[in-house]
């Protein structure tokens, strides 16, 4: 996964300038069917019974030489009401509505929602790294 700008900028000025910066308490996953890019431009999926979910992270563990989080639990989306079109990125956000895109990533494989479908993140399938 990548990181947003808004999030490199908050860690920097955090860890750099003494500058404070409130972490969220809740991380949430957002569906897109466009790249959210580190600038927060994609098309996040609306209405059709579409939400954000909450996504819970262990603790780092080093993976590739890496320290890496990994979601602790499944996360299964609410039954699509109508087509969500073809969902190819993710996003992690500090909000369940509006706020901030911190890390966002690709699919492996994109999706396309129709309405009765049910989309879930298995567990450890969301891995964010700070290198």
């Amino acid at each position: 996964m990548n990181v947003s700008n808004y999030l490199a900028n908050a860690l920097l000025n955090q860890a750099f300038r003494n500058t404070t910066w409130t972490r969220p308490t809740t991380i949430y996953v957002a569906l897109y069917t466009t790249n959210p890019t580190a600038a927060d431009t994609g098309q996040e999926v609306s209405g059709g019974g579409y939400a954000r979910l909450p996504i819970v992270f262990g603790p780092p563990a080093i993976e590739g030489g890496k320290p890496t989080i990994k979601n602790i639990e499944d996360i299964p989306f609410a039954i699509a009401t109508s087509q969500w079109g073809t969902l190819s990125h993710i996003g992690l956000r500090d909000a369940a509505t509006g706020g901030n895109l911190l890390y966002f990533g690709a699919l492996e494989s994109p999706r396309s929602i129709l309405a009765n479908d049910v989309f879930k993140i298995l567990t450890g399938a969301v891995a964010a790294t700070l290198s």
